[in-house]
């Protein structure tokens, strides 16, 4: 028997957490809809949920407070949304241990896919070392490593190999990374995506025998370690 996956969604503005609620419950998960921190708190004090839909900016409280204090003291699963949050504030979410972003306005059947691969990933402690292959990155220190050997990346480095770690396994198209690590619409006619990928990999690929990034020829970015 399915036992049906508790959502909350938490927003100060009705309409969007309305909306987003409302076509949650028609895929089937069972949803709560807070409109602050404080109405969160309270709602997780009934009922600990599956998953967490966080708005960043709102006036009472901001996300990145509620962040922390949530993964302080557990290991939710967290996607944030936010129409105005800027790179720096995306990779701190992050690096607080947030699952997810998606900027506001959002396509509601990505967000449902970004909501069914990170239920499908499970919750994670807040303070771990995400691996894939002999890569490791410690978040909270911000620091990469393969094997014994220290990587240097830039600010911009990090957050695009962050998004595609904690993806491990999954396509990346260009659209989603230039969305997660630039905060904009990916145009085709640019090649800020490859070029930065490019830049990253001969970091963290070049110098080592077993390469963990794959291009998709015509869709994008895959992240994974060697084969068993």
């Amino acid at each position: 028997m399915t036992t049906t996956q508790h959502i909350y969604v938490v927003d100060d503005e009705a309409p969007a957490r309305e909306m987003v609620g409302d076509y949650l419950k028609l895929h089937g998960f069972d949803v709560t809809l807070c409109d602050g921190g404080a109405s969160l708190r309270a709602a997780i004090a009934r009922q600990s949920p599956d998953l967490i839909i966080l708005d960043l900016n709102m006036p009472e409280e901001d996300g990145l407070s509620i962040v922390r204090a949530l993964k302080q003291h557990g290991s939710v699963p967290i996607i944030m949304l936010t129409a105005t949050a800027s790179p720096i504030d995306r990779v701190v979410g992050l690096e607080l241990g947030a699952d997810d972003y998606l900027a506001k306005p959002c396509e509601l059947r990505e967000l449902l896919a970004r909501v069914r691969s990170v239920l499908r990933r499970g919750p994670k402690q807040a303070a771990e070392t995400l691996k894939v292959g002999d890569l490791e990155i410690e978040p909270r220190r911000r620091r990469v490593s393969r094997g014994d050997k220290k990587i240097d990346l830039t600010a911009k480095e990090y957050a695009l190999l962050d998004y595609l770690v904690r993806n491990a396994g999954e396509v990346l198209s260009r659209t989603l990374i230039a969305e997660h690590v630039w905060d904009m619409n990916f145009d085709s006619d640019t090649n800020v995506v490859d070029v930065a990928m490019r830049r990253l990999r001969a970091k963290v690929d070049d110098p080592f025998d077993v390469k963990l990034i794959r291009t998709i020829r015509g869709v994008g970015y895959l992240l994974e370690g060697p084969a068993a």
